[in-house]
C-alpha cells in the first residue's frame, strides 16, 4: 500500500502576514525583524527574496540589497493567531501531524492511504484552498513516498503552489541534488564527502553502505544511505509542548549601565511571562545569559522549591541573576527562560492563569519584538481611533506621527498624520488587524 506524506510550508509567513494585514504593503518588498543596526531579518516578502534578501541576514544588509523595502518590527501576537488557524484547518484534515515550525508541518492523511499520485494532487489543492479562505494566506504543499522528499517537494512547489512526487519517481527527484539537500547533512559531514569526491545524492547513492559508515559513522551513515536511495519510512512524530519559555534581544548599542540591564531584564521577564501563561503552566527555574560586547556569554539559573507563576518572583529572580552575571565590558545581549514547567500550582499563593486555550506547541521560536524605544510611537506599531478604527504606524518623529487606517478586509488604506500626544490615538491588539 502506497505511503503519502505531505509537507505544508506557508509561503514567506511573518511578511505574508503583514502584507495580508496592510493591504497597502501588498506587491511591495516587506522585510521583517530587528530595525537596529544589529538587527536580524526574520521573514522576507517574495518582492523582497526577489532582490537577494533572505531570512537570517543582517538587516543593514538586506535594505542595502532592496532599498525600497519596508522594514518592520515582527508582531508576534499576529503570527500566534494565523498559526493556530493554519494549524487547526490541517488537523481537521489530517489528525496527526509533525509540527516543524510555527508555520510548517507534515501531515499523514488517513483518506490517501492507497491513493493515486491524482487524488493526492486534488486532495492537496482541496487543502491549500481551505488554508487560504481561513487564514488568507497561500501555503505550498509537496508530497512523496517519505518525509525527506515532501519537504524537497514543497520547495519546488513555492511559491502558491503543488509537487507530488509519484511513488517510484524517488531517485529521479534525488540524484541530481547536491547532498547538501538530505536531512540531516550539514556542513561538517558535506566537507567529509566531498573529500571523498561525493558531491551529488546520485553518487552518495551509488556508494556501498560500508564506505558511507566508514565517512560519517554507523547510525547517521545507514540512514543517510537509506534516504540517497529514497528509502524513508521513518513515522510522523508528535512534538510534545515546550520544555521552557524564554524572550532575548541584542541591543542596538552595549549597556553599560546597572539600571538599564535591570530594566531590560524586567521586559523580557514579561514577555516570557506571557508565553508561561498562555502555556497554563508555572515556572521553577528562571535563566538568565549574558552576552558582552566581547561576545563572552555568561548563564546564571537558580529554582525555586515550588513552581510559580508571579511575575514579581520571576522578574527579581531574573534580575538578582543578571546582576551576578554581568561582565566588566557592555552588555550586547540579555535572555532570560523560565524551566521547569509544570501544571502543579499552589492556588493559595498563586494567582490564577487566564483560561484562553493554549497555543500550538513553540517547536521553533516565533521572533520577539524588539523592546519598546524610549518613545511613543515606532514604525510598525498597531493603532486604534475612535473614528478611523485600526491602523499602524508608517512614521514617527519630530513629534508628530503618520498612521495608515487599514486591516485585511479594508483595502489600502488613508495615511493621517497627528500630534505624537493626540489623545485619540491608542495602542491596539495586532490580531485586529485581521479585521
Amino acid at each position: 500500500m502506497p505511503r503519502w506524506v505531505l509537507h505544508l510550508d506557508l509561503d514567506s509567513f511573518f511578511a505574508s502576514a503583514e502584507q495580508l494585514t496592510r493591504p497597502t504593503l501588498r506587491g511591495r518588498p516587506v522585510l521583517v525583524g530587528g530595525l537596529g543596526p544589529r538587527g536580524i531579518v526574520a521573514g522576507a516578502s517574495g518582492e523582497a527574496k526577489e532582490c537577494g534578501a533572505r531570512s537570517a541576514m543582517p538587516m543593514g544588509q538586506a535594505r542595502r540589497l532592496c532599498p525600497h523595502a519596508v522594514a518592520l518590527p515582527p508582531r508576534t501576537a499576529l503570527y500566534r493567531v494565523l498559526s493556530e488557524r493554519f494549524f487547526g484547518v490541517v488537523r481537521a484534515w489530517a489528525p496527526v501531524l509533525e509540527q516543524i515550525a510555527y508555520d510548517e508541518t507534515f501531515a499523514e492523511p488517513e483518506a490517501l492511504a492507497d491513493a493515486g499520485a491524482d487524488d493526492v494532487r486534488a486532495f492537496a489543492e482541496r487543502l491549500r484552498a481551505e488554508v487560504r479562505v481561513v487564514t488568507g494566506l497561500a501555503v505550498s504543499v509537496g508530497a512523496g513516498s517519505g518525509k525527506q522528499v515532501a519537504k524537497i517537494g514543497s520547495g519546488l512547489a513555492k511559491p502558491d503552489g503543488v509537487h507530488v512526487v509519484a511513488q517510484g519517481g524517488e531517485r529521479a527527484l534525488l540524484d541530481p541534488l547536491p547532498v547538501r539537500a538530505l536531512w540531516g547533512i550539514g556542513p561538517v559531514a558535506e566537507t567529509t564527502l566531498h573529500r571523498s569526491g561525493v558531491d551529488t545524492v546520485a553518487k552518495l547513492a551509488a556508494l556501498d553502505l560500508a564506505d558511507v559508515t566508514s565517512l560519517l559513522g554507523t547510525a547517521v551513515g545507514t540512514g543517510l544511505h537509506r534516504l540517497a536511495r529514497g528509502v524513508d519510512d521513518r513515522p510522523l512524530v508528535e512534538r510534545g509542548e515546550a520544555k521552557q519559555v524564554s524572550a532575548e534581544t541584542t541591543f542596538d548599542a552595549d549597556l553599560s549601565d546597572l539600571g538599564a540591564v535591570r530594566t531590560a531584564v524586567a521586559e523580557l521577564a514579561e514577555g516570557a511571562h506571557r508565553r508561561l501563561l498562555a502555556s497554563h503552566r508555572a515556572a521553577r527555574t528562571v535563566s538568565v545569559k549574558i552576552r558582552s560586547s566581547s561576545f563572552g556569554t555568561t548563564s546564571r539559573a537558580e529554582t525555586h522549591a515550588v513552581a510559580t507563576t508571579d511575575l514579581a518572583t520571576l522578574t527579581d529572580t531574573a534580575q538578582r541573576l543578571a546582576v551576578a552575571a554581568l561582565p566588566d565590558a557592555g552588555v550586547r545581549l540579555v535572555g532570560v527562560s523560565f524551566s521547569g514547567l509544570t501544571t502543579a500550582v499552589q492556588e493559595a499563593l498563586f494567582p490564577e492563569t487566564p483560561t484562553a486555550p493554549a497555543p500550538v506547541p513553540e517547536v521553533a521560536p516565533l521572533p520577539e519584538p524588539e523592546p519598546e524605544p524610549r518613545r511613543e510611537w515606532r514604525t510598525g506599531d498597531d493603532v486604534a481611533h475612535p473614528r478611523h478604527g485600526h491602523g499602524w504606524v508608517q512614521g514617527a518623529g519630530h513629534g508628530r506621527v503618520t498612521v495608515r487606517f487599514e486591516t485585511a478586509s479594508s483595502g489600502p488604506g488613508r495615511a493621517i498624520t497627528y500630534p505624537a500626544d493626540d489623545p485619540a490615538l491608542t495602542r491596539a491588539d495586532p490580531a485586529a488587524s485581521l479585521g
